[in-house]
């Protein structure tokens, strides 16, 4: 049987990513996003939870992160969720759950004034209207080539 790991979240950064490259050059950034939920409970006060989420981008995503992302930010990700586990110093059996994302996209305005917001899949900017990974490139968009396979008549319901 076919089994998904697929997580979504929309958050804010919690701090500025921490970047190292690594042998071969090869980037991974880190830093945790909140997300928060508000709700009622049983006395019928507002309540809020906070949930932290660790993410790990790689390669371009991580130069993309180090590049524009800064604390207070918010942040659509997409990846899948990932357990590591490790001794402390004690010997006792640690785990980590990291998300390791394989698209992003900027929600906050860009530092600057230049405004606006960026989506990125493994470092290809898609921004920028050029080809991306769901194959609706520039031909799609400007009404040439084969407009069928991209025609929808609904309408799109997603908040972003």
């Amino acid at each position: 049987m076919a089994s998904v790991n697929k997580v979504i979240l929309i958050g804010n950064l919690g701090k500025d990513p921490e970047v190292r490259h690594l042998e071969g050059g090869v980037a991974v950034a880190r830093f945790p996003i909140a997300t928060s939920e508000t709700f009622k409970d049983k006395n019928g006060e507002k309540q809020e939870r906070t949930e932290w989420h660790n993410i790990v981008l790689w390669r371009g995503l991580a130069e993309v992160a180090e590049k524009y992302l800064r604390k207070g930010q918010s942040v659509f990700i997409e990846g899948k969720i990932r357990t590591n586990s490790y001794q402390d110093k004690e010997g006792v059996q640690r785990y980590s759950t990291e998300i390791v994302a394989d698209n992003m996209t900027m929600l906050s305005a860009r530092e600057g004034g230049n405004g606006g917001s960026g989506s990125f899949q493994g470092g290809v900017s898609s921004q920028s209207g050029g080809q991306s990974s769901s194959g609706q490139g520039t031909a799609a968009a400007s009404g040439k080539g084969n407009a069928s396979a991209f025609q929808n008549d609904e309408p799109d319901d997603l908040p972003f």
